[in-house]
């Protein structure tokens, strides 16, 4: 899975990287779902929106908070079947953090390429209004019904890891490469799905580092010091 990542990249390169508008973008050494952080929809193109990282489908009778979806059944299950089909999004990223068992405990690994560019995450997102809920009795035995803000969301994909990542986890984050990332945001759900393999481990790394970025509420530099 990928339940942690990166994006600490400035806004101008984001701007440039992405051809997108990034003037909300507030750097992060630890993205954590929950969050609401930038995504680039296949609505918006050219501007990077700040979505709650955690899925709630359309048509969901209360709040869910789907992180990651499998690349491999993407396009049958209920819960992203419908994103899949024309609400795919990139999240931009310059790392992710992966753990892995050692000695009773686990040891946080941060993955990203060598020269830490940023990269794009192929993900979903979609828009869930909550049910409307009645407060109380009026004077004709009406109730008035409270109305909560529409939630935006999203989902990032997974799939079999590469050769570096394999020693960490049994999964990772779909990486796109960036000639792909339009095919991606608009192509047909057959092209799409020719996009959703393991990115190779050239040129990227895998390094461990402290332990602070367990506590989402942690932040700074110094969670990506190799340690």
């Amino acid at each position: 899975m990928c339940g942690r990542y990166s994006l600490f990249t400035g806004t101008d390169e984001l701007e440039a990287r992405f051809d997108a508008d990034f003037r909300a973008h507030e750097p992060t050494y630890n993205c954590a779902p929950g969050e609401e952080l930038p995504v680039i929809t296949s609505e918006s193109p050219d501007e990077a929106r700040r979505l709650e990282w955690g899925l709630t489908p359309s048509w969901a009778d209360e709040r869910h908070g789907h992180i990651n979806a499998r690349a491999e059944t993407v396009d049958e299950k209920p819960a992203f079947e419908a994103a899949y089909e024309s609400h795919r999004c990139l999240v931009p990223a310059d790392g992710f953090y992966e753990w892995v068992e050692q000695e009773g405990s686990k040891q946080p690994y941060r993955v990203a390429f060598e020269d830490d560019r940023p990269f794009a995450m192929a993900g979903l997102y979609e828009r869930w209004t909550p049910p409307t809920t009645q407060t109380g009795l009026g004077d004709f035995g009406g109730g008035a019904s409270t109305d909560e803000e529409p939630v935006e969301s999203f989902t990032i994909l997974t799939t079999e890891p590469n050769d570096l990542v394999a020693d960490l986890h049994h999964r990772m984050a779909v990486i796109l490469d960036p000639e792909t990332e339009e095919t991606w945001l608009h192509g047909t759900p057959e092209e799409a799905a020719e996009l959703l393999e393991p990115h190779p481990a050239t040129a990227m790394t895998a390094y461990p580092v402290s332990t602070r970025v367990n506590a989402a509420g942690n932040d700074g530099p110094e969670l990506i010091e190799p340690v």
